[in-house]
């Protein structure tokens, strides 16, 4: 059943043609629509639905969707987005007690004395365990020596 695209009523009526499309006239609300979203089709929904694979495996970012399917970035961020609006919220099992995950803090509009780019870091990359990695950055200690 068509419903009215702005109070969702079912009560609505003919209103003639509009690009060979049958428009209707919602008669609750007034407001005139066709029926479906000629915006979209299945060649676009296909872009959407890998768009959303690939970024949901984290092996793309939104500027390499966007030139492997020569749009917009802000458009792919949309698609993403609406992906993400229609997932449940995530659930957490009562077994789990503890999560561990590291991240590095960016301050915003922070003077920062020992960090930067005028100063010389250290990067060290080692392997714990068979498919874990981890890399550490140190900050060079006054007594070493640089090129």
């Amino acid at each position: 059943m068509i419903t009215c695209k702005n109070c969702k009523s079912e009560r609505k009526t003919k209103s003639g043609t509009v690009n060979n499309k049958q428009r209707y006239k919602c008669k609750d609300c007034g407001y005139h629509y066709v029926e479906g979203d000629g915006r979209t089709n299945d060649k676009i929904a296909a872009k959407k639905a890998l768009c959303v694979l690939l970024y949901s495996l984290g092996k793309a970012s939104f500027r390499m969707l966007a030139k492997i399917f020569d749009t917009n970035q802000s458009l792919v961020y949309r698609w993403i987005i609406e992906a993400g609006a229609k997932l449940p919220e995530p659930q957490i099992d009562n077994d789990i007690t503890e999560i561990e995950f590291d991240e590095m803090w960016h301050f915003v509009k922070a003077k920062k004395t020992s960090y930067g780019l005028s100063k010389h870091l250290t990067v060290a990359q080692g392997e714990l365990l068979p498919g874990y990695s981890v890399v550490v950055m140190l900050k060079h200690s006054p007594d070493s020596t640089t090129d």
